[in-house]
């Protein structure tokens, strides 16, 4: 059997929810990173299958860090992740990760689905995302979801990253 990304979800003791289409997107963009003395953040850990799972694809020099609000993901410290428990929409939280952690390489964000978390986790990863790396987000058509619900900002994430990259542009030719 063939080992990749998806065997490695596939075999992992612990349950994870993720699409399939994901995986060979992941193989592609995060290859250059295999084997490599890196820090890879994964926001939502859920039960803790996908923490395997990239700590195989990645292999053991790779410092895994899961981030979620319930404390129950605490018990995947026992098997060498490191885990903080912290509400992804808190400035707050990411100021004390980001002062405990230092800059990161990948950034994947699986956790709460809404645009307000996205945009919130964006702006305050992106500064602390060493040159090159990567932030990916998963899930962002939970933003096109019809809901009777009202975030705090009304804002897509698609069209913030947008209005961002924009910016980015801008400053990147004023250079």
């Amino acid at each position: 059997m063939k080992e990749n990304l998806l065997s490695y979800f596939s075999n992992s003791k612990y349950l994870s929810i993720k699409y399939k289409n994901y995986f060979p997107i992941y193989e592609n963009i995060f290859k250059e990173y295999k084997k490599k003395k890196i820090i890879f953040v994964e926001i939502g850990v859920f039960s803790g299958g996908s923490l395997f799972m990239w700590r195989e694809f990645f292999g053991k020099e790779a410092r895994i860090i899961g981030v979620d609000l319930n404390k129950d993901a605490l018990r995947f410290k026992n098997y060498g992740f490191e885990i903080f428990i912290g509400n992804q929409s808190s400035k707050d939280f990411w100021n004390n990760f980001f002062n405990k952690v230092g800059p990161v390489d990948i950034i994947l964000d699986d956790g709460g689905h809404t645009n307000y978390q996205q945009i919130i986790t964006a702006t305050c990863c992106i500064p602390n995302i060493k040159d090159g790396g990567i932030l990916a987000v998963e899930d962002v058509y939970h933003s096109y979801i019809k809901k009777k619900t009202i975030t705090p900002l009304n804002i897509l994430l698609l069209i913030f990253v947008k209005k961002l990259s924009m910016i980015l542009i801008i400053d990147f030719q004023a250079i």
